[in-house]
């Protein structure tokens, strides 16, 4: 907090006159205009990280956040580690918004940025790719040789340098390392090695950017580099810290998937012939591994059960299942007999002594997952089409993240523009043990109430009933013929992506001026983003990973429609223990969890509309309970201030309005 004399700090001074008119910003952006919400964050984590304290603060669209946190951090001369959910924005910090401040604010700071194994190239691994393995398609062979010619001239070995890299490309696990088949120090390449040189650097920065996905696999595994770098910062940040508790329940977990067992079969195959052909039946203890880790998956999904997307399967519906048990049985037995024998040849490489610990690994984990679970963990199956994984995990980040944080005093700043729907951002400090921190809202400066516009349709089928995606397509086609494309549809299921898409392809095809409709799932996200801006009338429709970080100002993108009020599943069996916690605690769930959580991912999705003080436009939420049931009410108050249209006939003249205006302009 500020001191109770009203004195200011150095730091508190410096940035204030950073921000100031006639100060470095402004002299280097003649756009550059003071913003009181900006200033007012950036002093208070400047007052944080005075203080040590741990603040937690959200700040609406138009705020600027990143430079309200990067100019005290970069200002108070201190150590600093800086966490973003995402690649891309820790592509952007790193690229764009910090070596720019550096600039502007002329201070000489070292900065480096730190990303988990699988972004970097193993040079290894691409040795043994070369030589060993038998490439799926022409694709991946041309993919594996943009590589090889990459390879020569990278400096950082970090895969996003390359250009048009499908980030679900099936040679990308072929030529990066994980945690099990590193070699370390034993590796012919280890001092060339990307991944070291990565953490070195990390090490000797006065500035780190890391992601959530780091922090929390170091707290596990302690294989990041992570361990070494936390204690020596003084200020660490969470920026998009609203996807920090689910990062961490992800990776303070044990997993074990019918893809690791298979690619440990692969290079055992792979390395046994090469380096220890004829001592052991490598072929046989391979076919072994491969077969167990596909019966598994079979045996978890059930005879004849087609299976699209993702499943997360019940571990007590698998569990009490003989033919399950015996199969999870079977998989520990194979990976183990194939410990034996790669003990037997391990001091011949430090490839065949790898694999004989993966092995050992993986048949711990196989009889792990044959036993009760921990305690206060939760237990679950995650399906796929190609495979599955075992998890096990804690319902949430509390213990974590009060252990870290009471383990030595730093400044601790956690950012998103969703953390909450009340003052004291409950949703976010409860799950991640935070409830004694200062807490901040910092509303947007857009003038919603001029500039948006909500619909909520009354006369409108539920969700439940049958006709509710038909509804959703048929207004979803109205607003983007009135908006002229310009359209999101964000649904809350892939069931409700493909009946909305598919009807409203059907719908435009007859259209003077057909609409182009893209839906997620027909290419990579950016892609699908891209075609969108260069489409002139074109309509998105996508689920989950479209609800947050997409970012399209001006005239492209004018109307919202959410099919839904995005509740959590309640058959989600993490869902299902955080629920059952609730109950024994005497609380609520479904207003202590159903409907907070409904409320963020409202407040996110919606978030997708204005992104600018000149954007206009109109959210739709088709789902008459927000209008007509109480806790609708909540679910209003969580979005920013936008003028209410109680007509269709209201939102389609709004849309018409601004599109002509758009077009005028344009």
């Amino acid at each position: 907090m500020s001191p109770a004399n009203g004195m200011r700090s150095e730091l508190q001074k410096a940035v204030s006159a950073a921000f100031a008119f006639g100060g470095p910003l402004q002299r280097a952006d003649a756009q550059y205009r003071e913003r009181g919400a900006q200033l007012e964050l950036a002093a208070a984590v400047a007052d944080a990280i005075d203080a040590r304290e741990v603040l937690v603060a959200e700040a609406g669209t138009g705020v600027g956040k990143t430079f309200a946190y990067l100019v005290p951090a970069l200002l108070a001369g201190h150590r600093t580690l800086i966490s973003t959910a995402t690649k891309s924005l820790q592509d952007q910090l790193f690229l764009r918004d910090l070596p720019r401040l550096r600039e502007v604010l002329a201070l000489p700071v070292s900065v480096a940025l730190l990303k988990g194994r699988g972004s970097y190239l193993c040079l290894q691994r691409l040795v043994l790719a070369r030589e060993t393995t038998a490439l799926p398609d022409r694709y991946a062979a041309r993919t594996l040789a943009k590589i090889e010619q990459w390879a020569q001239r990278t400096v950082s070995g970090d895969l996003a340098e390359l250009e048009g890299l499908d980030e679900r490309s099936s040679v990308i696990p072929l030529v990066t390392s994980t945690r099990e088949n590193c070699l370390g120090s034993e590796c012919p390449e280890y001092r060339g090695c990307h991944v070291m040189k990565a953490r070195r650097e990390a090490m000797a920065a006065d500035l780190v950017v890391v992601n959530h996905h780091l922090f929390f696999a170091d707290l596990s595994l302690r294989d990041t580099g992570m361990a070494e770098l936390l204690p020596s910062v003084d200020v660490a940040v969470f920026d998009e810290a609203h996807q920090l508790a689910e990062a961490g329940v992800a990776f303070l977990g044990s997993t074990l998937g019918s893809a690791q067992v298979v690619d440990f079969a692969r290079d055992m195959l792979a390395v046994g012939l090469a380096q220890a052909r004829g001592l052991q039946p490598w072929q046989d203890l391979a076919a072994r591994c491969d077969r167990a880790a596909r019966d598994l998956r079979l045996a978890a999904n059930g005879p004849l059960r087609e299976v699209r997307g993702s499943l997360k399967l019940r571990w007590g519906d698998r569990a009490d299942r003989a033919d399950f048990i015996e199969t999870l049985a079977a998989l520990g037995q194979a990976c183990r007999s194939a410990a034996d024998a790669l003990d037997v040849v391990a001091e011949m490489s430090p490839d065949l002594a790898k694999l004989a610990e993966r092995a050992s690994t993986l048949a711990a984990r196989a009889a792990g997952f044959g036993l009760e679970a921990e305690p206060g963990r939760v237990r679950w199956i995650d399906l796929t089409p190609q495979g599955l994984r075992l998890v096990e995990s804690p319902l949430d980040v509390r213990d974590a993240m009060r252990e870290q944080i009471a383990a030595a005093p730093k400044a601790w700043i956690f950012t998103s523009a969703t953390l909450g729907a009340d003052e004291r951002l409950t949703w976010f400090t409860e799950q991640a043990g935070l409830e004694t921190a200062r807490t901040l809202r910092v509303d947007s400066p857009f003038d919603y109430p001029m500039h948006a516009r909500l619909y909520v349709p009354t006369r409108f089928p539920k969700p439940n009933e049958p006709g509710h995606t038909a509804a959703v397509a048929r207004l979803a086609a109205a607003c983007a013929r009135a908006a002229g494309g310009r359209t999101f549809v964000l649904t809350t299921t892939l069931r409700a992506l493909s009946g909305v898409g598919e009807a409203l392809q059907s719908d435009f095809e007859g259209d003077a001026e057909p609409i182009t409709v893209l839906m997620q799932g027909s290419g990579p996200k950016r892609q699908l983003l891209q075609r969108f801006l260069d489409t002139p009338r074109a309509v998105l429709v996508g689920s989950q990973s479209f609800w947050e970080g997409i970012d399209v100002p001006g005239e492209a993108l004018q109307c919202v429609i959410i099919d839904k009020l995005p509740f959590p599943p309640p058959n989600d069996p993490l869902v299902e223990a955080r629920v059952k916690r609730l109950e024994s605690e005497g609380r609520n769930p479904f207003n202590d969890y159903f409907v907070a959580e409904a409320a963020v991912s409202l407040k996110q999705g919606a978030g997708r509309l204005i992104r600018s003080e000149s954007d206009r436009g109109l959210l739709v939420v088709c789902d008459p309970r927000m209008g007509t049931m109480g806790y609708g009410q909540r679910m209003r108050a969580a979005l920013p201030p936008m003028q209410v249209l109680r007509e269709e006939a209201q939102a389609l003249a709004w849309l018409a309005e601004i599109s002509k205006a758009a077009s005028a302009w344009a």
